[in-house]
């Protein structure tokens, strides 16, 4: 009972201590700048929000963005790190301090490691899973193409170990800046880095005919492949590689118009020369050229010249 009544008094000393118009300054301070950060972020580059999420999710662009508006510098520093080559575990725990003028505002802390599920596993192409496993044990999955896809167990890990680094970097980048002005209010990080992984691997395996195969899931050609797109509308493949927010969808319409213009150029080389006109007198096809009386074998002494 004493103790709690101590605590009690602590805390309206605490109160008492305070000028409360100057919290109140403070306060408003900081609902200005929030909504004059978010008013300077890009919607899909700076930011961008996933269906099932409270709030929009930080992206690093982002981030990097506030933290030039503060003036503001990082700096990084290992807590933890597990380089395991034998047995492919690789794991960094990040501290991120942010500066002004060489004297510290804020840190955050990130971490990563190779047993999460996106380094873990990956998405294999049914003709890309190795002869021998039996593809009734995996986990599976239809791609946006309409393909099936394998789980297995990721076998180039090592590769990725860098990777893994500068994910632990970006997090613990976000973590502190996310405390600048009270941003977590606003903005989340907790699922930034695994839609910017799923993309990433997406546009590294791109096939062309995958790229003819992406159905769009907006705009006025929704539910559309892009093959049915370019038969249609062409230029609308030129607007997409120019505004759309997925780079896989940028690329996937990249490669079908070059696609269709190396098809037409091919098609184009394969046409036959129209004869050449020279002062009004149409060139003889070479085939009926040689067949002339000039041109035959002891053609001079058959010539009525």
């Amino acid at each position: 009972m004493a103790n709690n009544m101590n605590d009690e008094n602590m805390m309206m000393s605490l109160i008492e201590s305070v000028e409360v118009s100057s919290i109140v300054g403070t306060l408003n301070k900081i609902t200005q700048v929030q909504a004059a950060v978010q008013k300077s972020l890009k919607s899909g580059h700076d930011y961008d929000t996933i269906p099932g999420t409270g709030k929009p999710t930080l992206l690093k662009p982002g981030a990097e963005k506030i933290l030039m508006m503060f003036g503001l510098t990082s700096e990084y520093e290992f807590l933890d790190k597990i380089e395991d080559y034998d047995k492919g575990i690789f794991a960094y725990t990040m501290k991120c301090i942010l500066s002004r003028n060489g004297q510290k505002i804020t840190e955050g802390v990130g971490s990563c490691n190779s047993k999460e599920d996106k380094y873990r596993w990956r998405w294999y192409k049914e003709e890309d899973v190795p002869a021998g496993v039996d593809k009734d044990s995996l986990k599976s999955k239809t791609n946006r193409w309409g393909k099936t896809e394998y789980k297995l167990e990721n076998e180039e890990i090592y590769s990725q170990a860098n990777t893994i680094l500068k994910m632990a970097k970006k997090r613990a980048q976000v973590d502190a800046t996310l405390t600048v002005a009270s941003l977590s209010e606003v903005f989340t990080q907790d699922i930034e880095d695994m839609k910017e992984f799923i993309q990433q691997e997406e546009v590294t395996n791109l096939t062309e005919t995958e790229a003819e195969n992406l159905r769009l899931d907006f705009g006025k050609f929704k539910g559309k492949t892009l093959k049915e797109i370019l038969k249609v509308q062409p230029d609308y493949l030129e607007w997409l590689i120019d505004k759309a927010k997925e780079e896989v969808v940028k690329k996937a319409a990249k490669m079908v118009l070059d696609g269709n213009k190396q098809a037409k150029g091919n098609k184009n080389k394969a046409q036959p020369k129209e004869p050449e006109v020279i002062d009004g007198f149409e060139g003889i096809d070479p085939e009926e050229e040689a067949n002339l009386p000039w041109n035959q074998d002891g053609a001079d002494e058959d010539i009525p010249f």
